[in-house]
């Protein structure tokens, strides 16, 4: 069952603009809600995506995730599994999933030049196997697939890769160093995600 349906106020426009029937058929042709191969290949290679959620208040949130290679798992056709690595603290985009569910995600493909949309539900999973070996990563988010769909790839910019953050997590043995946290919050950090620095100056 696709997740995406049409709204009045979609339907408006549509007919404004005469596209009503091209709407439907992109519905028909280009909506899916199982994993293709090239999905899944795009997933496979991807080293970010742009999270949008929204708490019980109707806030919306979007927020940039970004890893190594293959950080996001694909576990079954509709089914995939990211991390929550430690951050700025807030966990708003964790907390939004939590209350609320659903999640869209978009992925882009700068050197392909393609994107691609994931709507679902999502949960927290505490303990992912996938995960366990990376120390930043704090939970696991589940996301239950509700429909897949390309966009438009005509305003995608061609661009490269220059390099790796050095600050994306790896693994346990290859883990990366902490966040260059100011002074300022020296006083306020879990010990967790203190750098050395800042452990030795207490």
């Amino acid at each position: 069952m696709k997740g995406t349906t049409l709204t009045e106020q979609m339907r408006s426009l549509q007919d404004r603009f005469e596209t009503r029937r091209l709407a439907d058929r992109v519905l028909q042709v280009a909506f899916h809600d199982k994993l293709t191969e090239k999905d899944r290949a795009m997933i496979d290679d991807a080293m970010f995506f742009f999270l949008a959620t929204v708490d019980g208040a109707g806030q919306p949130q979007c927020s940039y995730k970004g890893g190594p290679r293959g950080f996001v798992t694909i576990e079954d056709d509709a089914t995939i599994v990211f991390p929550i690595y430690e951050g700025n603290g807030l966990y708003i985009s964790a907390g939004n999933m939590a209350e609320m569910g659903k999640v869209g995600l978009l992925f882009i493909d700068f050197e392909a030049q393609r994107r691609m949309r994931i709507n679902g539900v999502a949960e927290i999973v505490e303990d992912h196997p996938a995960y366990r070996s990376v120390r930043a990563a704090q939970l696991s988010i589940r996301v239950r697939i509700t429909d897949i769909h390309p966009n438009c790839p005509r305003n995608v910019h061609k661009m490269q890769l220059v390099e790796q953050s050095s600050y994306s997590p790896q693994c346990e043995a290859d883990d990366v160093g902490k966040a260059p946290w100011g002074d300022s919050f020296a006083d306020v950090l879990p010990d967790s995600m203190k750098p050395e620095h800042m452990k030795k100056s207490k």
